[in-house]
């Protein structure tokens, strides 16, 4: 397994503050030379080439001047803002509410025909009913202290999940059986939301997997995650989205979800695991 989700963004930052650094070299200057061109603190350079410092559009826009090569600053910039898309903080992107973000993505569900979803904390998302996704959604909203449109960011969803019932879109979904029963939302919400769950494993596009609780695992139950294709991995922590790009990284999430879905059950044995937490609910 790969050590760190966060290893894909760390890999494209390093090699940005290797080019910077390679560049320098090539103008025959030292750090501290650079960073009195640029008009810098002199370790600013030093802390840039290192990876120490993430250089923002117009640091790399100076190095580029300063080095002589400006008509390579655009290349490097459009890198810098790759490298740090596949990682961004949660609190970042909900800094002006949910919705942008839920319309963001539509394009990137339209276009995938393959998806597997690995889900170990909640719902996965496509799958959520209106009153399941307000409850996720304003306990988020809460939680990160970010605005509240969780009214319109619950329409975007419901928008963005209409994927489902397109059948030229394939579904693979595995979901630790403890997700059936996490409170995210009120028992009726709850209630509905399991309902919603077995009508969508009925369709003909979905396969829906459920990881019984006692299961003997090969794969530690991990991080949520989402696999477009095989092109892009988004992985969800507390705290960030990351979204898995290289090719190496993105097999070995897609080699983690073979073996998670191994081990779950589907067809009637899912079905009673969901009519069990359905009954649960009293």
């Amino acid at each position: 397994m790969s050590s760190s989700p966060f290893s894909s963004a760390q890999a494209a930052r390093k090699a940005l503050a290797d080019q910077l650094d390679q560049i320098r070299r090539d103008a025959g200057l030292t750090g501290l030379e650079l960073a009195s061109l640029c008009g810098w603190h002199k370790s600013k350079s030093s802390r840039i080439a290192r990876g120490l410092t993430r250089p923002s559009d117009s640091d790399i826009r100076a190095w580029c001047t300063a080095c002589g090569v400006p008509e390579q600053a655009a290349d490097l910039v459009a890198a810098s803002r790759t490298a740090e898309s596949m990682y961004t903080q949660w609190r970042d992107l909900h800094r002006d509410g949910m919705q942008r973000v839920h319309q963001k993505n539509l394009p990137l569900y339209q276009r995938t025909r393959k998806f597997k979803v690995y889900a170990s904390n909640v719902m996965p998302g496509m799958t959520q009913t209106g009153p399941y996704a307000t409850g996720l959604l304003r306990s988020i909203t809460t939680f990160q202290g970010t605005p509240d449109d969780v009214d319109q960011a619950v329409k975007a969803r419901l928008d963005r999940s209409r994927v489902l019932s397109d059948a030229s879109h394939q579904f693979a979904l595995v979901l630790e059986e403890a997700v059936l029963y996490y409170g995210v939302c009120d028992d009726e919400a709850l209630t509905g939301q399991l309902d919603h769950l077995l009508e969508v494993a009925s369709r003909p596009n979905v396969s829906v997997g459920i990881i019984p609780f006692r299961a003997r695992r090969t794969v530690w139950p991990l991080e949520a995650f989402y696999a477009f294709d095989e092109r892009l991995v988004a992985v969800e922590t507390l705290t960030a989205e990351i979204n898995v790009t290289a090719p190496s990284e993105i097999r070995t999430y897609l080699r983690a979800f073979s073996e998670l879905a191994k081990v779950a059950v589907r067809g009637a044995e899912a079905r009673s695991c969901i009519a069990k937490a359905r009954s649960a609910l009293g």
